[in-house]
């Protein structure tokens, strides 16, 4: 935090002073100033030049002309040889007795000792040395260096609230009261000092000091061992410095107060670090959502004046806010994964509108999710060109880096009365351009086995809308039918997403389906197969008040479908099977969330056995009343299967406690089917149980047991559930 007064806390100034006890400097070509008591220095005159003095008196050895003129030339070539001394002949070359016979006796050098034969031999490689240390770390530590103890104690930081910030980041804390010796804890101490100032300026403390101290208590009587430390850190806050005046120097904006509304700091607030950094990313965070994608808040000024009676701060923020902006049109650059016409289907705004940063944003979380790109970026890009209301309008550069287009995906459940289930999948996102996809898939389980082929075109003419063409081919085998069916379904849906979770979704399409199935024939008294033929024109639309998609704690949601059908089979006969289904969601404390459901589903103009047991409707299981097998709720046959009916009815309560990454969840589900073309209240059918939940990125996985509490002959005593998500 820039501050700045008669002491400046982020300006640091330094000086140099210059004092007479450090002498006189000397220019180049004077001679060193001598004191009254410095010694004499003679020298002899010569006859070819006269001695000069300076000012002061002081003789030159060498006089200025004399030495100027005793310089040689210089060439101007700097690469050329240098030249021979005037007047100076080159010495003959002496023979070594000469040399010898010439030299004082006291200059003779020995002659050179015969070189070692060892010195020229190659050195030995390293790998050949003992690296290994002739005292280890541990044998210090054992034998040298015992450990001692200390207690690490603060005053003076309790009115400030702030123990617990300091002990997080305390080095004596760190030390965990152990140490080398007394050295290494006044170290910590030393550290902590300058972290307790640090802690009482971030709150507006400027006065703050602090000093640490070691005591070093008396061996106890009968012990030859000393006792512990005490390393005292003791903090003396001083005044709080708190807001003079705050000032904003900033250009004009629309609305005028849209700087000063958003910085949220006035006159007499304490000049805490974290308030005002935090008030200043506000401006940073609000103007670009305001229309002011440019801004640019520069480096704060705090004056601080510690005369005064009361300490205090004046604070002055230099912020440029840009041009007021308008959304223009959107540009690419990057791999061409998208073309413009396809990009121009996912922004939510259109061009004119005041810019918002948060529908930038958008635009590139919904590029992201698509699955094709490996990096994109939507950038502002200024243009120049004039825009509604006086703005200036502004691209945004779409940056495109291809991703992977192709992805495995599988999971796996088990359910009683369902068995284990199996699904993988292979996609390719992008095979028919733009987002054209492709889907196959295989499911493998106890009761169920097929494969499918899926044409997906997600954002559609529409963001999130999604048009989808399905083939599946399927065997079902459960004790209501056993089944092979075949499947040709085209669909239009709107739907939510993880980064837009919508108000209303909806599907509507059309459906030919061709299925083999065993019905119970009452009038035969026996099972036979029997061949029908289904088009259907379903859809549903859907309220969701709620706050997650996939794992919610607040909220509501409602759901009505509605799906006209006509049964081909030893005639036309038409009907329509509808189903309305709402749960909520309380949360009833911070780790316990009630949910609840209640679902009630008809079928009308058609008689129970004239519809494939496959679309009628069945109760029991993981989705549905847990502690029943699968399908296992409704009307039976003479032989103790399940044959469905036209209505049914279903009721649950959750009790979802969470701690960590972890549930626990009690429930209580009741409902049945009825033959009937409307539900019935009476004879409902009730499980209660326990489940586990654990909390992942990608959703809760479930693990419920349930037992039936009116369990009817033939009923299991315990069911379990395994699968992803919540029950609903």
């Amino acid at each position: 935090m820039a501050a700045s007064t008669g002491r400046h806390y982020w300006l640091a100034v330094a000086l140099v002073a210059a004092s007479p006890a450090f002498g006189q400097l000397n220019k180049p070509g004077t001679a060193p100033a001598r004191g009254p008591d410095a010694p004499k220095v003679e020298t002899e005159k010569s006859s070819a030049s006269t001695i000069e003095a300076d000012p002061q008196g002081n003789a030159s050895i060498v006089p200025e002309s004399e030495f100027d003129a005793a310089l040689p030339p210089l060439s101007g070539d700097i690469n050329a040889p240098l030249e021979a001394m005037p007047g100076v002949a080159p010495a003959a070359p002496a023979s070594s007795a000469e040399a010898a016979a010439a030299a004082p006796i006291g200059d003779t050098l020995p002659p050179p000792a015969a070189e070692d034969p060892q010195l020229a031999q190659p050195l030995a490689p390293l790998g050949t040395f003992d690296t290994a240390p002739l005292v280890t770390a541990a044998d210090i530590k054992d034998k040298d260096a015992p450990e001692i103890r200390y207690e690490a104690v603060l005053r003076g930081l309790e009115k400030l609230e702030l123990n617990d910030e300091f002990k997080s980041l305390s080095a004596l804390e760190k030390g965990d009261g152990k140490a080398a010796n007394a050295t290494q804890v006044a170290a910590r101490g030393k550290e902590d000092e300058a972290l307790a100032v640090r802690l009482a300026k971030s709150i507006g403390y400027y006065d703050a000091t602090a000093i640490s101290t070691i005591e070093t208590p008396a061996v106890e009587a009968g012990s030859d061992k000393p006792g512990k430390l005490r390393a005292i850190v003791s903090v003396s806050p001083g005044r709080l410095y708190k807001l003079s005046s705050v000032t904003v120097n900033a250009a004009a904006v629309t609305p005028p107060d849209l700087i000063t509304r958003n910085l949220p700091l006035k006159a007499g607030d304490a000049i805490e670090a974290a308030r005002i950094q935090g008030a200043e990313a506000n401006v940073s965070l609000v103007l670009p959502q305001q229309g002011y994608p440019f801004v640019a808040v520069g480096d704060r000024d705090i004056l601080l004046d510690d005369v005064a009676a009361e300490a205090t701060g004046a604070y002055t923020l230099p912020v440029d806010p840009g041009p007021r902006s308008s959304f223009g049109q959107l540009t690419t650059a990057g791999d061409p994964v998208f073309d413009i016409d396809h990009l121009n289907i996912f922004p939510r705004f259109r061009q004119g509108d005041l810019y918002d940063q948060r529908k930038r944003d958008d635009l590139r979380d919904a590029l992201v999710a698509t699955g094709l790109f490996s990096t994109a970026s939507v950038e502002p890009v200024r243009t120049g060109r004039p825009g509604p209301d006086g703005t200036e309008q502004v691209d945004l550069l779409v940056r495109q880096t291809a991703g992977p287009a192709r992805s495995l995906a599988g999971n796996l459940g088990y359910s009683t009365g369902q068995g284990f289930r199996a699904e993988g999948s292979w996609t390719h996102r992008n095979l028919f351009p733009p987002e054209g996809a492709l889907i196959a898939s295989a499911v493998g389980g106890t009761q169920e086995q097929g494969l499918s082929g899926t044409f997906r075109r997600s954002n559609a003419g529409k963001r999130d809308r999604t048009f989808t063409v399905l083939a599946a081919a399927t065997h079902s085998n459960y004790d209501a039918f056993n089944a092979f069916t075949g499947t040709l379904s085209a669909r239009w849906s709107y739907d939510s997403t993880p980064i837009w979770q919508k108000r209303i979704t909806y599907y509507y399409g059309g459906e030919l389906v061709g299925t083999n199935e065993s019905v119970y024939d009452f009038a035969a008294g026996e099972r036979r197969r029997r061949t029908y033929g289904i088009a259907a024109l379903p859809g549903q639309v859907q309220w969701d008040a709620s706050d997650d998609l996939l794992n919610p704690t607040r909220g509501y949601r409602v759901r009505l479908t509605v799906s006209p059908e006509t049964a081909v089979s030893g005639g036309i006969k038409p009907y329509v099977r509808t189903m309305v289904e709402g749960t909520f969601y309380y949360p009833a404390t911070k780790s316990l969330v009630v949910a609840g459901r209640a679902r009630a589903g008809s079928i009308q103009g058609i008689a129970r056995d004239d519809l494939a047991p496959s679309r009628r409707y069945y109760g029991g299981g993981g989705g549905s009343v847990r502690g029943y097998g699968y399908q296992r709720l409704g009307p039976f046959d003479p032989n103790g299967d399940p044959v469905g009916g036209r209505s049914l009815n279903e009721f649950s309560l959750e009790a979802r406690y969470r701690f960590g990454d972890f549930g626990i969840v009690p429930f209580v589900d009741a409902g049945n089917s009825y033959a009937s073309s409307l539900p019935k209240g009476s004879d409902l059918r009730i499980g209660a149980g326990i489940g586990g939940r654990f909390y992942t990125n990608f959703g809760p996985m479930r693990i419920d047991v349930a037992t039936p509490l009116n369990r009817r002959p033939g009923d299991g005593r315990i069911a379990l559930y395994i699968s992803i998500g919540q029950a609903y």
